[in-house]
């Protein structure tokens, strides 16, 4: 009974942000963890999607190194996700080549994957940079372990690690705040 309730409650609330936008891509994952392709042959079969459990995320999560590791949670139909788009997009390009990795993990609903979710990764040229999570997967032990303060009841969320460094941002960033995670975290 807790995890249906648990499971509506999060659906509820990733489905309170309105459809606004569309736009992302995938991110190669090689970091040793295993990922499930879903290539589309028929349309564009560069296009492809790594889907990850919620337990190999949470170890892609939890790498300590020296790289930085932005990860967004977003959704095509949520409005503030899309406006905070362009700001990771400009700070990836900004910080081309260096020890920088930036992950859009999906949450959509699965039967957006193939449509919605591969226009907004292909407009957006983030294709290798997204993450397709099955939300119908989550549980609250996937919120407690990973995270201090996201309980996954709202979107965006953004997390930063380097090292044994973290930080937590919990609705649409701006760029100035953007820019001041990521600064924070390389120095």
């Amino acid at each position: 009974m807790k995890k249906i309730i648990l499971s509506t409650l999060i659906l509820t609330a990733l489905y309170s942000c309105k459809k606004e936008g569309q736009k992302m891509e995938d991110t190669a994952v090689a970091d040793s963890v295993s990922v499930t392709d879903h290539t589309t042959s028929t349309v564009d079969a560069s296009y492809t999607s790594k889907e990850l459990s919620p337990e190999n995320l949470g170890r892609y999560l939890a790498q300590k190194n020296d790289t930085l590791y932005v990860t967004n949670f977003f959704a095509t139909w949520c409005g503030p996700c899309m406006r905070e788009i362009p700001h990771f997009k400009n700070k990836m390009e900004e910080l081309k080549g260096k020890p920088v990795k930036f992950t859009f993990i999906n949450l959509d609903d699965k039967s957006e994957w193939n449509g919605s979710v591969k226009r907004f990764a292909m407009e957006n040229n983030l294709a290798p940079n997204i993450i397709l999570l099955d939300g119908q997967k989550l549980d609250q032990t996937f919120f407690t372990t990973n995270f201090k303060q996201w309980d996954g009841g709202s979107i965006p969320f953004t997390y930063l690690r380097k090292g044994d460094k973290t930080d937590e941002y919990l609705g649409m960033m701006t760029e100035e705040v953007l820019n001041s995670k990521v600064e924070a975290l390389l120095k």
